[in-house]
């Protein structure tokens, strides 16, 4: 069967507003990418390495792919994803898949992604990037697989060549704090890239006290800051060192993944006696878990204290059970497919930080989460009062064409749509950054050309709406700054790309 995926996907039904929609999605589908929060490994740009194949490109590092095929029954190590535990002997390395058995199995498997969001970007990705023509299947998968390997090996499929036909303005990544941030530095520092990949500081694994290796990650994270992580004022002042030396290289946002929103603010003197009491009881390996979980609540509320300060954005994650299969993250590690949506409460638990910091201008925080129910309950009413307060586009289970409605259905009555922060890919995949975008664009024109259909706003304002929504409000919540225009872009490009850094807090 043929791969063409229809250019009025996700559009309405009804062919006058698909009409609409039509117009409105034409009018955004060549902005540049603005990717304030995403996962790709910024050494891909840096060293430019061609991809090997295409299930390394398009199958094993993308959870969304390799979780739905695990539910079906299919190994990890069928899908080319490696062990990470101290266990892995030969025999076991064996069982790894080579990329063509791994290639083998997604086509095979590709009618069970119907229905999906996955299967939206999966068809963009090999027709619109790629340019595949045929249906991924058993009888298809091996001629595929050499078409598709002989293709990533030209020039215009390596990764800078395809970060500037994507159209890509800027790209962040996510970084360990203790990280020196070379590739970052590396681009940087090439006359011949033109782009801009900004580092993220994402500092989970200092502030959970709770997890087994954090003492040793304190350890890696004082040697990085060159600051004494043995009590709390030094951990303390290791975070802010390395927060200054992340802006200095770009970034403009810290992300974090916590189990709840609520934050500690306690005294320095309590704070140091908690600190004290919590690294004790890890070294007898008798840790309190309430106490290890006030702790990670109090360091979290330094990171909104600074934020404060230095105007770096808080991204918050919460409302996701990280790692739910525990034989799985021993095996293979974080992020391999089993993060489940948990229940999310932010009113009570926001209000301390937002009592400090909610009203304060140099403090802006983006709040997302996976659990719906608080969409309009919640999450709308404090981004329609604080001005420090973005709402995070649906991540996750939620990046999906139908969610993404449900949310705008949701918020907008409340808070409108530009105390939203645009779109985050938040993916991995490389090759999916242009689809995942484009499937916002289209879902958000169909919303708006249904609006515009009922009377409730015209078409102009429909159209103003939607570009700010792409490209304005990304910029403003992450506080990117457009610096410049390239004048023309290669033949391919979606459009010209602008260069953006942090943004004056003024």
């Amino acid at each position: 069967m043929p791969l063409a995926p229809h250019p009025d996907r996700l559009l309405p039904a009804d062919l006058g507003v698909r009409t609409i929609a039509r117009r409105l999605y034409q009018s955004v589908a060549g902005l540049p990418l603005i990717s304030p929060h995403g996962h790709v490994d910024p050494t891909l740009l840096a060293q430019d390495r061609p991809f090997p194949d295409p299930a390394t490109l398009l199958v094993t590092p993308d959870h969304y792919v390799t979780r739905l095929l695990h539910a079906h029954g299919v190994p990890l190590e069928r899908l080319g994803v490696r062990r990470r535990d101290s266990f892995a002997d030969a025999a076991e390395s064996a069982e790894l898949a080579e990329p063509r058995a791994v290639w083998r199995t997604f086509c095979a498997h590709w009618s069970l992604f119907l229905g999906t969001a996955s299967r939206q970007w999966l068809e963009a990705q090999l027709h619109d990037v790629l340019e595949v023509r045929v249906q991924p299947s058993a009888a298809t998968a091996d001629e595929l697989f050499d078409e598709l390997t002989r293709r990533l090996a030209e020039p215009r499929f390596r990764p800078r060549a395809l970060y500037r036909a994507f159209g890509i303005a800027v790209l962040a990544t996510t970084d360990d704090p203790a990280d020196d941030l070379r590739h970052h530095r590396a681009l940087a520092a090439d006359p011949s890239w033109d782009g801009q990949v900004l580092p993220m500081f994402r500092p989970d694994v200092y502030l959970d006290a709770t997890a087994p290796g954090w003492p040793t990650a304190l350890d890696r994270l004082a040697e990085a800051a060159g600051v004494e992580t043995g009590d709390y004022s030094g951990l303390v002042a290791a975070l802010e060192a390395r927060r200054v030396y992340f802006r200095q290289h770009g970034a403009t946002a810290t992300d974090h993944s916590a189990p709840d929103a609520g934050m500690e603010f306690l005294d320095a003197g309590e704070a140091s006696r908690l600190f004290h009491r919590v690294r004790s009881n890890h070294r007898t390996g008798c840790v309190d878990y309430q106490d290890a979980r006030r702790l990670s609540r109090q360091l979290l509320g330094e990171m909104a204290r600074m934020s404060a300060e230095d105007g770096l954005v808080m991204a918050l994650h919460t409302g996701v059970r990280r790692n739910h299969h525990l034989g799985t993250f021993r095996r293979f590690g974080p992020d391999t497919g089993h993060d489940i949506p948990l229940r999310a409460e932010f009113a009570e638990a926001l209000r301390p930080m937002l009592e400090r910091f909610g009203t304060v201008s140099a403090f802006r925080t983006v709040l997302f989460t996976l659990d719906e129910t608080v969409f309009s309950r919640e999450l709308a009413p404090l981004a329609g009062f604080y001005p420090s307060v973005y709402l995070g586009a649906p991540w996750w289970f939620l990046d999906a064409p139908r969610a993404m409605r449900r949310f705008r259905d949701a918020v907008t009555e409340t808070a409108g749509f530009h105390r939203c922060a645009g779109f985050v890919d938040d993916t991995r995949a490389f090759c999916s950054i242009p689809a995942r975008h484009d499937t916002a664009r289209r879902v958000d024109a169909g919303y708006l050309a249904e609006l515009v259909a009922e009377h409730v706003m015209d078409e102009s304002d429909a159209a103003s709406v939607l570009r700010d929504l792409h490209d304005r409000l990304p910029r403003t919540a992450f506080r990117l700054r457009d610096q410049a225009t390239n004048a023309a872009d290669p033949p391919g490009a979606r459009a010209a790309k602008g260069h953006y850094e942090c943004a004056d807090l003024a």
